[in-house]
Protein backbone atom coordinates (compact mmCIF):
# COMPACT_ATOMS: atom_id res chain seq x y z
CA UNK A 1 0.00 0.00 0.00
CA UNK A 2 1.10 3.71 -1.23
CA UNK A 3 1.55 6.62 1.71
CA UNK A 4 -1.17 8.36 -0.45
CA UNK A 5 -4.37 9.70 -0.07
CA UNK A 6 -5.95 9.60 -3.71
CA UNK A 7 -9.43 11.73 -5.05
CA UNK A 8 -11.33 10.97 -7.51
CA UNK A 9 -11.92 14.03 -9.94
CA UNK A 10 -14.17 14.41 -12.84
CA UNK A 11 -14.40 18.47 -12.53
CA UNK A 12 -17.21 18.94 -10.73
CA UNK A 13 -17.56 21.09 -8.11
CA UNK A 14 -18.08 17.74 -5.69
CA UNK A 15 -15.04 16.40 -7.07
CA UNK A 16 -12.96 19.84 -6.48
CA UNK A 17 -14.61 19.92 -2.48
CA UNK A 18 -13.16 16.31 -2.34
CA UNK A 19 -10.17 17.16 -3.12
CA UNK A 20 -9.63 20.34 -1.14
CA UNK A 21 -10.75 17.68 1.90
CA UNK A 22 -8.48 15.32 0.75
CA UNK A 23 -5.75 17.50 0.58
CA UNK A 24 -6.37 18.35 4.41
CA UNK A 25 -6.29 15.15 5.12
CA UNK A 26 -2.77 13.98 3.79
CA UNK A 27 -1.16 16.90 5.38
CA UNK A 28 -2.64 16.09 8.29
CA UNK A 29 -1.46 12.56 7.90
CA UNK A 30 1.94 13.34 6.24
CA UNK A 31 1.13 11.31 3.60
CA UNK A 32 1.11 12.40 -0.59
CA UNK A 33 -2.01 13.47 -2.86
CA UNK A 34 -2.97 11.81 -5.85
CA UNK A 35 -5.75 12.98 -8.19
CA UNK A 36 -6.73 10.61 -10.11
CA UNK A 37 -8.57 11.11 -13.42
CA UNK A 38 -10.25 8.22 -15.49
CA UNK A 39 -11.77 8.97 -18.96
CA UNK A 40 -12.36 5.71 -21.64
CA UNK A 41 -12.22 8.47 -24.45
CA UNK A 42 -9.00 9.08 -23.78
CA UNK A 43 -6.47 8.20 -26.86
CA UNK A 44 -3.37 10.19 -28.86
CA UNK A 45 -3.79 12.87 -30.85
CA UNK A 46 -2.40 12.76 -34.44
CA UNK A 47 0.31 15.00 -34.93
CA UNK A 48 -1.39 17.53 -37.56
CA UNK A 49 -4.50 17.73 -35.21
CA UNK A 50 -5.02 21.36 -33.22
CA UNK A 51 -4.65 21.32 -29.39
CA UNK A 52 -8.40 21.63 -29.23
CA UNK A 53 -9.07 18.33 -31.22
CA UNK A 54 -6.98 16.30 -28.49
CA UNK A 55 -9.54 14.35 -26.93
CA UNK A 56 -7.61 14.33 -23.77
CA UNK A 57 -7.32 18.28 -23.56
CA UNK A 58 -10.18 18.22 -20.92
CA UNK A 59 -8.97 15.37 -19.12
CA UNK A 60 -5.55 16.58 -18.42
CA UNK A 61 -7.13 20.46 -17.66
CA UNK A 62 -9.12 18.95 -14.94
CA UNK A 63 -6.33 17.46 -12.98
CA UNK A 64 -3.68 20.23 -13.64
CA UNK A 65 -5.79 23.14 -12.67
CA UNK A 66 -6.97 21.44 -9.32
CA UNK A 67 -3.10 20.57 -8.68
CA UNK A 68 -2.06 24.19 -9.43
CA UNK A 69 -5.05 25.15 -6.88
CA UNK A 70 -3.98 22.64 -4.21
CA UNK A 71 -0.18 23.32 -4.34
CA UNK A 72 -0.94 26.95 -3.63
CA UNK A 73 -2.54 26.51 -0.31
CA UNK A 74 -0.22 23.51 0.26
CA UNK A 75 3.17 24.10 -0.96
CA UNK A 76 4.81 21.19 1.33
CA UNK A 77 2.49 18.79 -0.47
CA UNK A 78 3.50 16.04 -2.72
CA UNK A 79 1.06 15.64 -5.31
CA UNK A 80 0.64 13.44 -8.20
CA UNK A 81 -1.31 13.73 -11.23
CA UNK A 82 -3.17 10.15 -12.22
CA UNK A 83 -4.60 10.11 -15.96
CA UNK A 84 -5.81 6.66 -16.41
CA UNK A 85 -7.06 5.74 -20.09
CA UNK A 86 -9.75 3.26 -18.46
CA UNK A 87 -13.35 2.73 -16.93
CA UNK A 88 -13.51 4.97 -14.56
CA UNK A 89 -15.02 1.92 -11.97
CA UNK A 90 -12.10 0.03 -11.98
CA UNK A 91 -9.42 3.03 -12.32
CA UNK A 92 -11.27 3.71 -8.70
CA UNK A 93 -10.60 0.61 -7.23
CA UNK A 94 -7.30 -0.22 -8.56
CA UNK A 95 -6.10 3.19 -7.47
CA UNK A 96 -7.97 2.97 -3.82
CA UNK A 97 -6.20 -0.52 -3.74
CA UNK A 98 -2.93 1.07 -3.49
CA UNK A 99 -3.85 3.67 -1.04
CA UNK A 100 -4.73 4.72 2.81
CA UNK A 101 -7.90 5.82 1.68
CA UNK A 102 -10.09 6.96 -1.45
CA UNK A 103 -11.76 10.35 -1.34
CA UNK A 104 -14.71 10.97 -3.96
CA UNK A 105 -17.42 13.84 -4.41
CA UNK A 106 -20.93 13.44 -3.13
CA UNK A 107 -23.96 15.20 -4.76
CA UNK A 108 -26.25 17.03 -2.56
CA UNK A 109 -30.01 16.58 -3.24
CA UNK A 110 -32.11 18.14 -0.71
CA UNK A 111 -32.34 17.75 3.28
CA UNK A 112 -34.52 14.97 3.30
CA UNK A 113 -31.48 12.79 1.06
CA UNK A 114 -28.08 14.84 1.84
CA UNK A 115 -26.35 12.43 -0.45
CA UNK A 116 -26.60 11.48 -3.60
CA UNK A 117 -24.28 8.03 -5.05
CA UNK A 118 -23.79 7.36 -8.59
CA UNK A 119 -23.32 3.89 -10.14
CA UNK A 120 -19.61 5.21 -10.10
CA UNK A 121 -19.42 6.35 -6.28
CA UNK A 122 -21.41 3.31 -5.28
CA UNK A 123 -19.40 0.35 -6.77
CA UNK A 124 -16.33 2.23 -5.11
CA UNK A 125 -18.14 2.18 -1.70
CA UNK A 126 -19.41 -1.43 -1.55
CA UNK A 127 -16.23 -2.35 -3.20
CA UNK A 128 -13.27 -1.11 -2.13
CA UNK A 129 -10.76 -2.56 0.09
CA UNK A 130 -9.73 0.81 1.81
CA UNK A 131 -11.81 3.37 3.11
CA UNK A 132 -13.69 5.57 1.43
CA UNK A 133 -14.65 8.85 2.43
CA UNK A 134 -17.48 10.84 0.45
CA UNK A 135 -17.83 14.80 0.77
CA UNK A 136 -20.01 17.10 -0.49
CA UNK A 137 -19.40 20.32 -2.57
CA UNK A 138 -21.33 22.69 -0.01
CA UNK A 139 -18.60 21.84 2.56
CA UNK A 140 -16.34 24.44 3.70
CA UNK A 141 -12.67 23.22 2.78
CA UNK A 142 -9.62 23.89 4.58
CA UNK A 143 -8.12 23.22 8.22
CA UNK A 144 -10.95 21.44 10.25
CA UNK A 145 -10.34 20.17 14.10
CA UNK A 146 -13.58 19.55 15.01
CA UNK A 147 -15.80 16.43 16.65
CA UNK A 148 -15.35 13.06 14.91
CA UNK A 149 -17.83 10.03 15.50
CA UNK A 150 -17.28 6.27 15.10
CA UNK A 151 -20.60 4.21 14.97
CA UNK A 152 -20.23 0.55 15.95
CA UNK A 153 -22.32 -1.84 15.82
CA UNK A 154 -20.65 -4.24 18.57
CA UNK A 155 -21.31 -7.22 16.25
CA UNK A 156 -18.12 -9.12 15.02
CA UNK A 157 -14.82 -7.60 14.85
CA UNK A 158 -14.28 -4.08 13.69
CA UNK A 159 -10.58 -3.68 13.67
CA UNK A 160 -9.88 -1.91 10.27
CA UNK A 161 -12.65 0.77 11.84
CA UNK A 162 -11.35 1.08 14.91
CA UNK A 163 -7.72 1.75 13.82
CA UNK A 164 -8.98 4.43 11.05
CA UNK A 165 -11.25 6.35 13.98
CA UNK A 166 -8.29 6.47 16.64
CA UNK A 167 -5.57 7.44 13.87
CA UNK A 168 -7.96 10.10 12.30
CA UNK A 169 -8.73 11.62 16.26
CA UNK A 170 -5.43 11.51 17.00
CA UNK A 171 -3.76 13.26 14.02
CA UNK A 172 -6.33 16.05 14.60
CA UNK A 173 -5.99 16.00 18.06
CA UNK A 174 -9.46 16.19 18.95
CA UNK A 175 -11.62 13.57 21.22
CA UNK A 176 -13.34 10.64 19.41
CA UNK A 177 -16.87 10.60 19.83
CA UNK A 178 -17.68 6.45 19.69
CA UNK A 179 -21.46 6.12 18.94
CA UNK A 180 -23.85 3.22 19.43
CA UNK A 181 -27.34 2.76 19.14
CA UNK A 182 -29.53 -0.52 20.06
CA UNK A 183 -33.04 -0.69 20.45
CA UNK A 184 -34.35 -2.63 23.38
CA UNK A 185 -34.95 -6.19 23.24
CA UNK A 186 -38.35 -8.38 24.65
CA UNK A 187 -36.72 -8.82 27.95
CA UNK A 188 -36.01 -4.85 28.74
CA UNK A 189 -39.33 -3.56 27.08
CA UNK A 190 -42.03 -5.26 29.91
CA UNK A 191 -43.65 -3.23 32.50
CA UNK A 192 -40.58 -2.47 34.32
CA UNK A 193 -40.25 1.03 32.79
CA UNK A 194 -37.08 3.32 33.24
CA UNK A 195 -35.99 0.91 35.41
CA UNK A 196 -35.37 -1.79 32.83
CA UNK A 197 -34.55 1.08 30.37
CA UNK A 198 -31.77 2.40 32.69
CA UNK A 199 -30.67 -1.39 33.24
CA UNK A 200 -30.65 -1.79 29.84
CA UNK A 201 -28.23 0.70 28.31
CA UNK A 202 -25.63 0.14 31.28
CA UNK A 203 -25.59 -3.25 30.08
CA UNK A 204 -24.94 -1.84 26.53
CA UNK A 205 -22.52 1.00 27.54
CA UNK A 206 -20.64 -2.10 29.28
CA UNK A 207 -20.11 -4.26 25.88
CA UNK A 208 -19.06 -0.68 24.06
CA UNK A 209 -16.49 -0.10 27.19
CA UNK A 210 -15.23 -4.06 26.48
CA UNK A 211 -14.53 -3.06 22.97
CA UNK A 212 -13.13 0.47 23.42
CA UNK A 213 -10.65 -0.72 26.43
CA UNK A 214 -8.24 -2.41 24.12
CA UNK A 215 -8.33 0.69 21.19
CA UNK A 216 -8.03 2.51 24.94
CA UNK A 217 -5.07 1.46 26.18
CA UNK A 218 -3.61 1.35 22.17
CA UNK A 219 -3.96 5.23 21.99
CA UNK A 220 -3.85 6.53 25.22
CA UNK A 221 -3.60 10.47 24.11
CA UNK A 222 -6.51 9.85 22.38
CA UNK A 223 -9.49 10.61 25.25
CA UNK A 224 -12.62 8.54 23.84
CA UNK A 225 -16.02 9.97 24.52
CA UNK A 226 -19.32 6.79 24.33
CA UNK A 227 -22.29 7.45 23.98
CA UNK A 228 -25.27 4.49 24.14
CA UNK A 229 -28.67 5.78 22.36
CA UNK A 230 -31.35 3.19 23.18
CA UNK A 231 -33.05 3.98 19.59
CA UNK A 232 -32.29 2.14 16.29
CA UNK A 233 -28.65 2.30 14.98
CA UNK A 234 -28.98 4.47 12.17
CA UNK A 235 -30.99 6.93 13.53
CA UNK A 236 -28.11 7.24 16.55
CA UNK A 237 -25.02 7.78 13.95
CA UNK A 238 -27.47 10.36 11.93
CA UNK A 239 -28.17 12.26 15.07
CA UNK A 240 -24.66 11.82 16.49
CA UNK A 241 -23.84 13.14 12.86
CA UNK A 242 -25.82 16.23 13.01
CA UNK A 243 -22.85 18.65 14.72
CA UNK A 244 -19.38 16.80 13.33
CA UNK A 245 -16.98 17.35 11.24
CA UNK A 246 -16.61 13.40 10.26
CA UNK A 247 -18.62 10.49 10.31
CA UNK A 248 -16.90 7.09 10.37
CA UNK A 249 -19.17 3.77 9.88
CA UNK A 250 -17.96 0.47 8.94
CA UNK A 251 -18.69 -2.18 6.26
CA UNK A 252 -19.05 -5.83 6.24
CA UNK A 253 -16.00 -6.84 3.36
CA UNK A 254 -18.30 -10.07 3.04
CA UNK A 255 -21.78 -9.31 3.11
CA UNK A 256 -24.63 -12.30 2.80
CA UNK A 257 -25.16 -13.36 -0.76
CA UNK A 258 -28.63 -12.29 -0.49
CA UNK A 259 -28.27 -9.23 1.10
CA UNK A 260 -27.71 -5.75 0.35
CA UNK A 261 -23.91 -4.73 -0.04
CA UNK A 262 -24.25 -1.71 2.43
CA UNK A 263 -26.23 -2.05 5.87
CA UNK A 264 -28.54 0.36 6.73
CA UNK A 265 -26.50 2.20 9.14
CA UNK A 266 -24.10 2.82 6.06
CA UNK A 267 -27.20 4.24 3.79
CA UNK A 268 -28.71 6.50 6.73
CA UNK A 269 -25.14 7.82 6.94
CA UNK A 270 -24.38 8.26 3.12
CA UNK A 271 -27.86 9.65 2.50
CA UNK A 272 -28.54 11.83 5.45
CA UNK A 273 -25.13 12.93 7.18
CA UNK A 274 -24.79 16.58 6.59
CA UNK A 275 -21.06 16.07 7.07
CA UNK A 276 -18.31 13.79 5.04
CA UNK A 277 -18.86 10.13 5.84
CA UNK A 278 -15.72 7.59 5.62
CA UNK A 279 -17.16 4.21 4.81
CA UNK A 280 -14.48 1.73 6.13
CA UNK A 281 -14.84 -1.83 4.83
CA UNK A 282 -14.09 -4.61 7.85
CA UNK A 283 -14.33 -8.27 8.37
Amino acid sequence: MEQVVTVGLDGTAESLAAAHWAADEAKRRELALRLTHAWILLSPPTPDSPAADDQNYWAKRIVHEAHTELARLHPDLTIIEDLVAGEPEKALLDAAAGSRMLVLGSRGLDPVARFFLGDIGLHAVTRAERPVVLVRADRETGERRGRVVVGLSLHGPQDNLLEFAYVTAFTRGVPLHAVHGRKPDREHTGAGGTDETDEFERSVRRELDDVLRPWREKFPRVRVIDEVHVESPARAVVRAAADCNLLMVGRRRHPPALGPRLGPVVQAAVHHAACPVAVVPHE
